[in-house]
């Protein structure tokens, strides 16, 4: 059932947070393991730069909505991302993974998704958007986070990570909202609109360049030691709640995304074979003297406690 957008903006402004209301100084950061440490690092700098990848999507969004509620919540949701990012940056200098003023350096697939955003996330339809960002949120807010509150014993972890998830609840309570309007329009129109979202050469070229991205961070979260099947029952979760709505499964390109999200998780899916480890072997071999700039928007990273 759609949501009250009035409502739910109201809620996200009365529970705003900030860095400066986390002690990043508290004991706990000795708890991290040598053998933790390695693994840890290269995954949260993963997490980072997906979070500033989110607050990219959402300011996208903002742009798309004509809802005038949904504009002011996709503001919020905006900033929230980018303050996940630097919250997590912060515990990975708390757990002295990154010197003074270093932030982690994004993988070639970051760099080559980070490139293609800001180049055509303006130009992506409402439609796809919208659905990819329910499915990529699942996945984090269902598997990777809860996986860090499992395996990590820091107090301030848990505590950083518990108004993370608060915030992410909101996100998929709007996400799967505006699933069900995309949902709403006749058959013929959500036709036409697949078939011209899927001819346009940018989204063709952004879901080749999303497949290493995906595949090889699969393949990192499996190594650090989340069981396949947690990871298989978050992605389901995206099929499982958006399958209830009404709406939301008539959209074809919810369908898709749908498919395309559990065809990566499965290991097994010839996906991986013929598409997603070849292009991880090219991407990985990709000379970084060829990339581009990191856009303007990542810039706003900072890890240090603000009000």
């Amino acid at each position: 059932m759609p949501i009250a957008t009035d409502d739910m903006l109201q809620k996200i402004k009365d529970r705003q947070w900030a860095l400066a209301d986390i002690d990043w100084n508290a004991p706990g950061a000795e708890l991290i393991t040598d053998e933790q440490r390695p693994m840890l690092k290269d995954f949260m700098a993963d997490v980072v730069w997906v979070e500033a990848l989110g607050a990219c999507g959402f300011k996208a969004l903002e742009l798309k909505v004509e809802d005038p509620y949904l504009k002011e919540i996709y503001r919020y949701f905006q900033a929230e991302e980018q303050r996940h990012a630097n919250a997590e940056l912060a515990l990975m200098h708390r757990w002295g993974m990154l010197e003074q003023d270093e932030f982690p350096e994004p993988t070639v697939q970051l760099r080559l998704i980070m490139q293609w955003l800001d180049k055509n996330v303006d130009k992506m339809s409402l439609g796809v958007l919208g659905t990819l960002i329910p499915m990529l949120e699942v996945a984090l807010d269902g598997a990777l986070l809860k996986f860090l509150l499992d395996e990590v014993k820091d107090p301030v972890c848990h505590e950083t990570f518990a108004k993370i998830n608060s915030d992410e609840s909101r996100h998929l309570a709007v996400d799967f909202h505006l699933l069900e309007v995309l949902g709403m329009p006749r058959t013929r129109h959500l036709v036409i609109n697949t078939v011209a979202t899927f001819l346009t050469p940018s989204v063709l070229m952004g879901l080749v360049q999303f497949a290493p991205l995906l595949s090889s961070t699969r393949d990192k979260i499996i190594g650090i030691g989340l069981p396949e099947e947690k990871l298989y029952r978050a992605i389901r979760r995206f099929g499982e709640v958006g399958d209830k709505s009404p709406t939301t499964p008539r959209n074809p390109i919810y369908q898709a995304v749908k498919y395309y999200g559990n065809m990566v998780m499965d290991r097994h899916h010839p996906f991986h074979r013929y598409v997603g480890d070849p292009l991880v072997a090219i991407t990985n071999r990709y000379p970084r003297r060829w990339l581009k700039p990191k856009p303007s928007w990542t810039e706003s990273l900072a890890y240090e406690p603000a009000a």
